[in-house]
């Protein structure tokens, strides 16, 4: 039998549910106000919530590293004020994971709600419905094969993440030691039978949720269709 830690993978699942839960409630606003709102810098806010999808792990982690720090300005001010540390702990990677998978939140949720007719939402105000009522009840619904699009994306995503919170959280048993970080401490120790477990636990969770996208996708398309 081998002596398998399962704790990194735990961790990862809790980053990942942690991190697409905070990400939902943060893009879910952002996105549909951008949608139906124009201003000139607009473009500006879509470059800054996209870039990470573009930059290397390696540059974002450290710079998150910088700011987060607390001999930073920001850090120090958080850790004084809330008394929370954000590098090498829990909380800090949630917070880099968060801003590192914002982009796989925020493009779905952003595309589905820009194909939305506008006649549809201006039917909702003329029935009464204000427009947190129209978002939940009438937006949503139309947009359910982007909304699972990016609710899964995001978690995959996130429990692959490496460069980013290897940077931000380092190393630290039962704290920032998550699957990714211990599948490449497994290889440098060379101890294959390890990271092939971890490696294969990964993998068997990231084709779980992609087949379940697209199989549920398929098949809100074939009722669609037949409806």
């Amino acid at each position: 039998m081998f002596d398998i830690d399962f704790e990194p993978f735990v961790l990862s699942l809790k980053l990942a549910f942690a991190s697409t839960i905070i990400l939902f409630f943060i893009t879910l606003p952002l996105s549909y106000v951008m949608s139906r709102v124009k201003f000139k810098t607009k473009p500006l806010l879509e470059g800054l919530v996209s870039l990470p999808l573009v930059l290397p792990p390696s540059v974002l982690g450290f710079y998150l590293l910088i700011f987060l720090s607390p001999y930073s300005p920001l850090g120090g001010f958080i850790e004084r004020v809330f008394d929370v540390r954000l590098v090498f702990n829990f909380t800090g990677l949630v917070v880099a994971s968060c801003i590192y998978s914002l982009p796989f939140m925020f493009s779905p949720l952003y595309a589905g709600f820009n194909s939305l007719k506008p006649s549809l939402f201006e039917a909702s105000y003329s029935l009464g419905k204000g427009k947190i009522s129209t978002l939940f009840h009438v937006a949503l619904p139309n947009i359910k094969p982007n909304l699972l699009t990016a609710i899964v994306v995001s978690f995959a995503h996130t429990m692959g993440e490496f460069g980013v919170v290897l940077l931000i959280g380092g190393s630290v048993q039962g704290e920032t030691k998550v699957a990714s970080i211990a599948i490449f401490e497994a290889v440098e120790m060379l101890d294959y039978t390890k990271a092939h477990v971890y490696a294969a636990l990964m993998l068997a969770v990231s084709f779980c949720v992609l087949f379940m996208v697209y199989y549920l996708n398929a098949k809100h398309a074939k009722i669609g269709y037949n409806g």
